[in-house]
């Protein structure tokens, strides 16, 4: 890693004193020969603070550029508009802040990033230096430095901007039509769905069925995938959309009544998952302590979902800034956050735990055969906004 490189001390052989090597005055020719050999994109923004040279050489990563679309405005479907509304792709990270031992809890920062507009008029001093803006309710914006923590990528999410409260849910899909880059976009909007094709710029509803809502749309190997809910709110069904003909196939089975379900694509499509949630009441009250959940897995070919009860080394979260996993392999032992697990971020309750399969609860009553809180990591939601800060206890 270039970062633990810049942080080697070198010793005088008169003085035991250590001093930070002036990395800045390295020779142009090899500085270029760093840049080519450096591929992570946080080892990037490492480089870059280094000093003006350094800055020049090494290009801002494509990978944390918020990259956008200009679109006509859907506000006033079914009426066309000469107004624009923008298609934003934002890259979505984990990061996990290093704590100095022996520290009972661990804290994580999951959202988007982005680059901050005035950092090529900013001059940063050696050594290397790379901060995150953490704003919490009740407290002025603060930075904090992300040199020594550990950052995992969770993929993109994209938002739309419109004045609109009716706009719910969208997706991007880049597809490759009769050797010509096109892209698509499926959004939840109102009762319906609309999709926008690139070469067409116009907004047209998909006239499959209309739905009171719409909580996920999701890509998976160049389809779109939602869930919607019946008329009577009481039920969720999963589609799979043909991006070309718009038509909208439901999958099996067909819903289970009671139920939340979330989408959760994992890795380069490699995997699409459905997480069910099951609410649970103990004396009319509704009892976070006994959600249980679901998790299937999409058998692509048959259209069937299969329930799984091993994500291997995954991680999910669930909640604000969309559904999204990382691999829990790089984590060390004992940080409160481990494979095979699921995280809800979007709980009523600040407190909470991870979600494991076949938990033993303690009541008999209780099905092992599911997943349950685990009760080893108590999760604490700090904010939401603009990005999820939480805490696990070890």
């Amino acid at each position: 890693m270039l970062q633990s490189a810049m942080k080697k001390k070198t010793s005088s052989s008169s003085s035991s004193v250590s001093m930070m090597p002036d990395w800045s005055r390295l020779p142009e020719e090899l500085l270029h020969i760093i840049s080519e050999n450096v591929e992570d994109c946080f080892d990037i923004v490492h480089a870059r603070s280094v000093s003006n040279s350094w800055r020049s050489t090494f290009s801002f990563p494509c990978m944390l550029r918020r990259q956008s679309n200009s679109l006509p405005s859907f506000v006033n479907f079914p009426s066309e508009s000469k107004d624009l509304c923008t298609l934003e792709k934002i890259p979505l990270f984990l990061f996990r802040v290093q704590t100095p031992p022996p520290a009972s809890a661990s804290e994580y920062l999951l959202g988007g990033i982005g680059r901050d507009e005035s950092e090529d008029l900013t001059e940063l001093p050696s050594p290397v230096q790379c901060s995150v803006k953490v704003k919490i309710p009740g407290y002025e914006p603060t930075f904090m430095n992300m040199r020594d923590g550990q950052i995992f990528p969770l993929g993109h999410q994209y938002r739309i901007s419109c004045d609109s409260k009716d706009y719910r849910s969208v997706a991007f899909l880049q597809l490759n039509q009769e050797g010509r880059e096109e892209f698509i976009v499926l959004l939840g909007f109102s009762s319906f769905f609309l999709a926008l094709r690139s070469y067409e710029m116009k907004w047209k509803l998909v006239m499959e069925f209309r739905t009171p809502l719409s909580d996920d749309i999701v890509t998976f190997r160049r389809r779109f995938y939602v869930t919607v809910r019946d008329t009577s709110l009481t039920k969720i069904y999963t589609f799979r959309m043909d991006p070309f003909s718009l038509r909208m196939t439901r999958l099996m089975p067909l819903n289970n009544v009671g139920s939340l379900k979330y989408l959760v694509p994992c890795g380069n499509d490699d995997e699409l998952f459905m997480v069910e949630k099951f609410l649970s009441f103990y004396n009319n009250v509704i009892d976070f302590s006994r959600f249980t959940c679901k998790v299937s897995r999409l058998q692509e070919e048959t259209g069937i979902w299969v329930e799984v009860s091993d994500l291997g080394d995954r991680v999910l979260f669930i909640g604000r800034f969309g559904n999204v996993s990382c691999s829990a392999k790089e984590l060390p032992d004992g940080c409160g956050v481990s494979g095979n697990s699921i995280l809800f971020t979007n709980e009523l309750d600040n407190g909470t735990y991870v979600y494991k399969y076949g938990v033993d609860t303690g009541r008999e009553a209780d099905d092992l055969n599911c997943w349950n809180f685990s009760g080893e990591n108590r999760v604490t939601i700090l904010s939401t906004s603009p990005v999820v800060s939480f805490r696990v206890e070890h």
